[in-house]
């Protein structure tokens, strides 16, 4: 990295991030902070055009889908996605091509010298946190360039995230799952307020929710339609109730770009082929690696209804028919009784690890929850290491499973090659493909 880029980095690092620690009641959440750092850099994102997107799974790859699609055809797009797996560089892209190192340098100082203004001001933006900061620099880089669209995705929740500052005149919400529960709120419903507070006035909102009622236990969608029909926001609902998770992913991505071109947006939901699907798709999301011939999954999954659906689909392709071996690293707020239920069902054994640069579980304590629930699990103080016993422990036909953090899968994500010809197979199975 350029020595610029080192000294931005550091002083961002210095902020508040509730990336890297236990995320609860005591979170501050809220625009107040952001909005006042925008404005002191001229409100750059109150020009751009933008869709939103938000869901407990599949928000960063179907903004991914979604950013593919536009560039296909012919239109200048920004992607905004957290977290990142690797480099921070990840998170902002023009046209699919990662922010270059001069430019986030140069962003971020922007920004800094803004928050330090308002520091000096003594206004809101003293509360602005690591992820404020990025967000703004993501808004005012989309502006520099003068992107056609901007595709953002939700950090967390969505009513209060810091992306909410921005306008987003088509907004998803792929789904609603128990997560961030001491955050957003300790029912279904009580989240799926959260996550449809992105939908403005004058918005269209997509979504993977059934229809309020056809599922008894859940009455998140009637709070999404009650939301909507007070705004007099129409809802589009594209996916089969069967429907895969790429399919799903690609389906409501299609549908946004179908939206799109009825806004006189010069692109068509064909415009998101295979070809553009296995190319956008973001790494860590039901991302097939292989170390040797040994197949390895790596899904950042942390909720336990994800996980059951990611085992229950990949066990229909041959090559993971059998249980697999799973590398698993939680976080500390994670519901790791239930994520261990569903793993006991589909897995062979567990190795338990952890990563030093997140608020995650002590691998000890996660394997003697474990074995606590009857499970063959065993630990391994670094991640690598957990990779290779994983890989020690498969059997002749079996393969490897990483699920459960991102921390984890940018960890062992570089140890591994890619399987591109299974990814394409998976793509052209599609039941959306166009």
């Amino acid at each position: 990295m350029v020595p610029d880029l080192n000294e931005a980095l550091s002083r961002l690092d210095a902020l508040i991030n509730w990336e890297r620690r236990d995320r609860d009641a005591s979170m501050r959440r809220g625009l107040a902070p952001l909005e006042a750092l925008l404005d002191r850099l001229g409100n750059p994102h109150r020009g751009l055009r933008a869709v939103h997107i938000t869901g407990t799974k599949g928000k960063g790859t179907t903004s991914a889908l979604v950013a593919g699609g536009l560039c296909a055809a012919g239109l200048r797009t920004g992607l905004y996605t957290s977290p990142h797996l690797e480099r921070i560089h990840e998170r902002i892209r023009i046209d699919g091509e990662p922010i270059r190192d001069a430019d986030l340098a140069r962003l971020l100082q922007t920004v800094l010298d803004a928050r330090a203004a308002c520091v000096n001001a003594g206004d809101a933006g003293v509360d602005s946190t690591w992820f404020d900061c990025l967000t703004a620099a993501a808004f005012l880089h989309f502006a520099e360039q003068r992107v056609d669209w901007a595709v953002v995705e939700v950090g967390l929740g969505g009513r209060l995230d810091s992306t909410n500052a921005i306008y987003g005149e088509v907004c998803v919400l792929t789904n609603v799952e128990l997560e961030h529960t001491n955050v957003l709120g300790p029912t279904r419903r009580h989240i799926a307020a959260e996550k449809v507070g992105i939908v403005k006035p004058g918005s269209v909102l997509i979504t993977a929710l059934e229809p309020a009622g056809e599922r008894a236990c859940d009455d998140a969608a009637a709070v999404v339609e009650e939301h909507c029909a007070r705004l007099g926001v129409r809802i589009v609902r594209p996916v089969p109730a069967d429907g895969t998770i790429r399919s799903t992913n690609a389906a409501l991505a299609r549908a946004v770009l179908q939206e799109l071109s009825l806004r006189a947006v010069g692109v068509r939901a064909e415009d998101l082929s295979d070809a553009v699907i296995a190319a956008a798709w973001l790494p860590g999301r039901l991302e097939l690696r292989r170390v040797g011939v040994t197949p390895v999954v790596i899904d950042a999954a942390h909720v336990a209804e994800s996980v059951e659906r990611i085992l229950r689909e990949l066990r229909q392709q041959p090559e993971f028919s059998s249980r697999p071996v799973v590398l698993l690293a939680l976080g500390r707020d994670k519901d790791a009784v239930g994520i261990l239920k569903v793993l006991r069902e589909h897995a062979d054994r567990l190795v338990c690890t952890s990563v030093a640069s997140g608020p995650l579980l002590d691998a000890g304590t996660l394997a003697q929850t474990a074995q606590g629930l009857g499970i063959a699990a065993e630990t391994a103080t670094q991640p690598d290491a957990g990779l290779a016993r994983a890989l020690q422990l498969t059997r002749a036909d079996g393969w490897v499973l990483v699920a459960g953090s991102f921390y984890l899968a940018g960890a062992v994500r570089s140890l591994t090659q890619p399987w591109n010809e299974f990814n394409a197979r998976c793509s052209r199975s599609s039941p959306t493909s166009s």
